[in-house]
């Protein structure tokens, strides 16, 4: 046909500007022409000569381009003939012929050569046809004729390879067809699904599932092109990258099914290609869109919450792709979990640097205030407490991750080196700062808590982070059976929260770190009261041995120091009314601590027990008395605010019997009045040093009603107020 469209195209010789193109090559042609003698006479010649022979050497280019196409046409035509006629002179010489053995089954014979070359020619024709017009299906029903055909024809020895060379060369043709037909962006499903099952209709099944699972991720990056970050935030672009990509693992999952079944070959091929992906998916997601610009741990928690949940759809299809989201996720995580836990350390630690520690409510408009109370705390405990709360919130979504322990232990970590911080902000606690372990925070500098109340608001803040607000927060990360209440704010939390083991776990390991500045608390006012600013003890052995020495004319009263504590336990206990309000438990149990510290102190002082023991003089009766006098004290105020603690019982019990067994090694026989004695002056001295003073005529307490050598048992077991 080439041929013919080629033969009435020459007969039909070109015509343009009326000039004949042929004719005006015909000069061109002649062996006398004269390119020299043609040039000069062209040269003389004007404007409008030049402007035609312009345009008559343009349709000499036309010409020429034309007639060299033409050539091209009949070169190819020639090709064509030349490899038809060797197929069939090949198919002529690879004819077996035996005379003597004539098929009788119906089979191509010796005498049907020619109805064999003929059917050959145009069988190749027929499928050369079907594969340019793209007839798909007809080409491989062709296909599986002609393979009958051939079939036949071996079985009888009448046709060699070179027929199924070129069926083969035609199928090889048809495969790349439909390969680069299902790579297109442009095929859709069905069209993808149609081509993948006519390349595994010509015998090659790898190539074809191979083909379908390249087809399949060829549009998903030609999708991913179209696709900007969004900017509603890196949630949104997430979600968008992950439906994308995970919708075209779910259809080259179905297509794969759907077409190749169950076979463990191509299942397991699917499997390697779709982790391969999905680790590759992984780096674009987090290193280049999600991430990129923002690298914080809600990115983090939000990227891997929404890839897992697309992943986790999956699971039915068999592919169970999770595993490989998360190793290379949790790393990614903790880092950024880390990086939100050191921020939050950080900025607490400037926020206390100018702190004033005065306890205010949260500021108007602060998010994460309950709606049945709102705290006092400082403005850095504020600052802590809203970071914290953000915190929770942003790793709530990881429990699948099995990061709810490890966000735990970074919170406790750093809530310890907060409380380190409101350590440093006691007076006292510079100079013990080598002795102590402030991890983390170096030489910060951190406001000094001057008053009382300042002191007592470091405890305020410290007992209500760990106590309530920092547990309810923790309760983000239990799982939703046991968050059914956790909206309930009136309700106090330690009522419904932590019911998970860990979690009480954890919110014992804080509440002991809070005890760790309620004893540098107490500490440094049990200090404040034993020793002068030069280092002085007002609580040694001298205080009581040099009494004997004064006569018997002393008004008894309690010493100086526990007078001092009992005014300083009145100031910090009507303090804490106003700061520990709901939380008198604790109130109650740091002045426990306050007056434990100053007996406990006072039990194991080493150097004061020498002197009452040993010397420099004996313990006298007058000594004795007023010591216990002085413990007396400690426990009747102690009871009358209903602060008594066995510890403080067991320690003021140990002193009176360690002066009792000093006293009665000097030999000397003791008269200690009876506990009513000790009792009155006690109250007496409470309502004086309260300005609740009585009125007694300025008579002084006697010790007249007393008996001599008071047992040591009785002094032990001295009663309350």
């Amino acid at each position: 046909m080439a041929a013919k469209t080629a033969a009435r195209t020459k007969s039909t010789p070109t015509k343009e500007n009326g000039v004949r193109v042929e004719e005006g090559l015909s000069m061109f042609k002649s062996d006398k022409f004269d390119a020299d003698a043609y040039v000069q006479s062209k040269c003389s010649i004007n404007q409008k000569d030049i402007k035609q022979l312009c345009s008559y050497l343009l349709d000499l280019k036309r010409a020429s381009a034309e007639e060299m196409r033409r050539s091209g046409e009949l070169s190819s035509i020639r090709d064509l003939l030349s490899t038809q006629a060797t197929l069939i002179h090949a198919l002529a010489n690879g004819v077996y012929i035996d005379d003597g053995d004539k098929p009788c089954d119906g089979s191509f014979g010796d005498n049907d050569l020619s109805a064999l070359e003929k059917w050959a020619a145009e069988y190749l024709d027929q499928l050369d046809a079907l594969l340019a017009e793209r007839r798909v299906d007809e080409a491989l029903t062709a296909f599986d004729e002609g393979e009958i055909l051939i079939s036949q024809a071996n079985e009888s020895h009448t046709l060699s390879s070179s027929l199924q060379f070129a069926i083969s060369q035609r199928k090889r043709k048809l495969a790349d067809q439909l390969a680069k037909a299902a790579c297109q962006p442009s095929t859709r499903g069905g069209e993808l699904r149609s081509a993948i099952t006519a390349l595994k209709r010509l015998g090659d099944g790898p190539r074809a599932h191979t083909v379908l699972l390249d087809a399949h991720f060829q549009r998903y990056q030609y999708n991913m092109q179209s696709l900007r970050p969004s900017s509603n935030g890196v949630a949104y672009t997430a979600a968008a990258l992950s439906q994308l990509f995970f919708s075209a693992i779910s259809h080259a999952s179905s297509d794969s099914l759907g077409i190749f079944g169950e076979e463990p070959a191509y299942s397991s091929e699917l499997v390697t290609w779709a982790t391969k992906q999905t680790e590759a998916f992984f780096f674009l997601l987090v290193k280049k869109h999600a991430l990129a610009s923002s690298g914080g741990l809600r990115a983090a928690a939000e990227c891997a919450q929404i890839a897992l949940g697309h992943c986790s759809l999956l699971e039915a299809r068999g592919l169970s792709l999770c595993p490989v989201l998360l190793k290379h996720f949790k790393p990614v995580v903790e880092q950024a979990l880390e990086a939100n836990l050191k921020r939050i350390e950080d900025n607490t630690a400037a926020m206390a640097a100018a702190d004033d520690w005065v306890l205010t409510y949260p500021p108007a408009g602060s998010r994460h205030v309950g709606t049945a109370f709102q705290n006092k705390l400082t403005s850095s405990a504020h600052r802590f407490n809203l970071m914290v709360q953000d915190f929770f919130e942003d790793v709530g979504p990881l429990l699948s991750m099995q990061l709810g322990s490890k966000a735990l232990q970074g919170l406790f970590r750093v809530f310890n080196s907060y409380v380190d911080v409101l350590i440093r902000a006691l007076p006292g606690s510079i100079e013990d700062e080598e002795e102590a372990n402030f991890e983390g925070f170096g030489n910060k500098i951190v406001q000094m808590a001057e008053t009382e109340a300042h002191q007592l608001a470091l405890l305020a803040n410290a007992s209500l982070l760990a106590d309530e607000l920092l547990p309810r927060a923790a309760m983000k990360l239990a799982p939703l059976d046991q968050t059914s209440h956790r909206t309930d704010d009136v309700r106090r939390p330690s009522d419904r929260q932590n019911r998970n083991p860990e979690q009480r776990e954890w919110k014992r390991r804080l509440l002991s770190t809070v005890d760790k500045l309620k004893d540098a608390f107490c500490r440094q006012h049990a200090l404040g009261l034993i020793f002068t600013e030069e280092g002085d003890s007002r609580l040694s052995a001298d205080l009581y041995i040099n009494m004997d020495e004064n006569g018997e004319d002393v008004d008894w009263f309690p010493s100086l120091v526990f007078q001092e504590l009992f005014a300083k336990f009145n100031r910090m206990a009507s303090l804490a009314a106003d700061m520990f309000v709901g939380r008198e438990r604790f109130a109650t149990s740091l002045l426990m601590r306050l007056k434990e510290t100053v007996i406990l102190w006072l039990s194991g002082d080493q150097s004061f027990w020498d002197d009452i023991e040993k010397g420099p003089r004996p313990l006298g009766p007058l000594g004795l008395r007023q010591l216990y006098l002085d413990m007396k004290f400690v426990t009747c105020f102690a009871s009358h605010g209903r602060y008594r603690s066995r510890n403080l019982h067991r320690g003021t019990n140990e002193i009176i019997s360690k002066a009792l067994a000093a006293f009665t090694a000097t030999g000397l026989d003791s008269e200690l009045p009876k506990d009513d004695w000790f009792t009155e002056i006690c109250l007496d001295g409470m309502e004086r040093l309260s300005g609740k003073a009585k009125g007694n005529n300025g008579e002084v307490h006697s010790p007249t009603a007393s008996v001599s050598a008071q047992s040591v048992s009785s002094a032990r077991s001295h009663g309350s107020c």
